[in-house]
């Protein structure tokens, strides 16, 4: 029994075979002439090698992070634009929460029809902590609030305009948030990350605790004193009324 087209094989669209011998046709996207390999693949081994590929994009990304509250917001953001030689870029923010078994699960909207699903988990500590959390964009984040608030219940939400500045390989956050006041966040990424408009990347021999000190010296540097340093997400603070 063959196959009509070998986008099928692609699809994993295999049908059921009598034998498992099958012809691979593999396509180099480029000049080079068509290379043509035939041979035997057990389709069983095809599955596992498709399951463990599906495996390996559900890594979830990682990154070092510290909070702390910010008394001269003008100050700091004089501080941050001469590091980063740029006056930031203003991202408004209305980040709702859901009810979530373990970690956290927020839903953030950026107020321009994009969005994010983002869940994390990350140690309610203060100074530099690793946090661990995966992304998922959505182009229609008002459809996805309703479907995961009737789904799982909202927990809160927390609205903020965010002044963002890219220092090296940190991003730095000038955050006003509602209710709260003003805070800074310095986030230093473990792995290639997809900011919203730019990447931040560390190399691959940095390790955490490279990390760490990326974001500690940065501190200094921000005038960021270990005293302003505060434990949890913006939803904790207001969920315990600070």
């Amino acid at each position: 029994m063959l196959l009509p087209r070998h986008s099928a094989l692609l699809c994993g669209q295999f049908g059921v075979f009598s034998r498992r011998v099958v012809a691979v046709v593999i396509r180099r996207r480029c000049s080079a002439p068509e290379v043509v390999f035939r041979g035997k693949i057990n389709t069983r081994d095809t599955q596992q090698q498709q399951q463990r590929h599906t495996e390996s994009s559900r890594v979830m990304l990682s990154n070092v992070e510290i909070k702390a509250k910010v008394s001269d917001p003008t100050l700091f953001a004089e501080k941050a634009a001469k590091l980063s030689q740029s006056e930031g870029t203003i991202i408004g923010q209305h980040d709702t929460f859901f009810n979530c078994r373990h970690g956290r699960l927020k839903l953030r909207d950026f107020m321009n029809e994009a969005g994010q699903l983002i869940f994390y988990e990350r140690p309610d500590t203060d100074g530099p902590k690793l946090s661990r959390y995966s992304i998922s964009p959505t182009s229609d984040p008002s459809s996805l609030r309703a479907v995961l608030s009737d789904a799982l219940g909202v927990k809160g939400e927390v609205r903020k305009e965010r002044r963002l500045f890219l220092i090296g390989q940190t991003r730095v956050h000038l955050d006003t948030v509602e209710g709260l006041g003003n805070y800074m966040e310095l986030e230093t990424a473990q792995r290639g990350v997809q900011t919203e408009n730019k990447q931040v990347v560390m190399r691959p021999e940095q390790t955490v605790e490279d990390g760490q000190k990326v974001a500690e010296d940065l501190m200094v540097k921000l005038g960021v004193s270990k005293e302003s340093l505060v434990m949890g997400a913006y939803m904790d603070l207001i969920l315990k009324g600070h």
